[in-house]
């Protein structure tokens, strides 16, 4: 079992339920899934660039990536309908939880200059977005192909009534959050 997910049912769980006042073991708010997402916009033109971003997504998350294609032409970004401009990756279970393990533990602080997340990233419903400049700072990525450094955009959803619930869940899985 992970250890973010061990973590969450021993530790979390209970101290929401206290927060929140909840009874019901099942309305207690979790992380429904993890979307990753690179795109890949100025590369278009480089095939074997392409194939690294789908080889290091894979490396990162664990899994396959879905290519995303263009729904419309754009003339001046050169851009076709059913070009791919992006790939995509969704975590849930096992995958999800190692990740977000390897991002609270290893990713985020090996980022320059980071001093946690700002609570903006936060929508009303607890859902975190996150922007990745580097997909570098990940351990498994290896040196050869920090030449090719791309960014990386990470959505945390949850099932989290409300804002509060969202950011008290994050913060005790041990998100980087900044403090108010």
């Amino acid at each position: 079992m992970s250890r973010l997910l061990e973590q969450y049912r021993k530790t979390v769980v209970p101290a929401l339920r206290k927060d929140f006042h909840i009874d019901n073991v099942m309305a207690v708010p979790k992380i429904a899934k993890v979307t990753v997402n690179v795109g890949v916009g100025r590369m278009l033109k480089d095939g074997k660039m392409l194939e690294r971003v789908q080889r290091d997504l894979a490396l990162l998350t664990g899994q396959k990536s879905a290519p995303r294609k263009a729904k419309k032409s754009i003339s001046s970004f050169k851009v076709r309908e059913g070009m791919v401009v992006g790939y995509a990756v969704t975590l849930r279970g096992k995958r999800m939880y190692d990740f977000l393990d390897r991002l609270i533990s290893m990713a985020l602080p090996m980022s320059k200059d980071f001093r946690g997340i700002d609570l903006k990233n936060i929508d009303e419903h607890g859902n975190l977005n996150l922007g990745i400049r580097e997909h570098s700072i990940f351990p498994e990525i290896a040196y050869e192909s920090q030449k090719d450094i791309f960014g990386l955009q990470v959505t945390v959803t949850t099932i989290a009534r409300n804002r509060e619930q969202g950011i008290a869940l994050l913060r005790y899985l041990g998100f980087p959050l900044e403090r108010k």
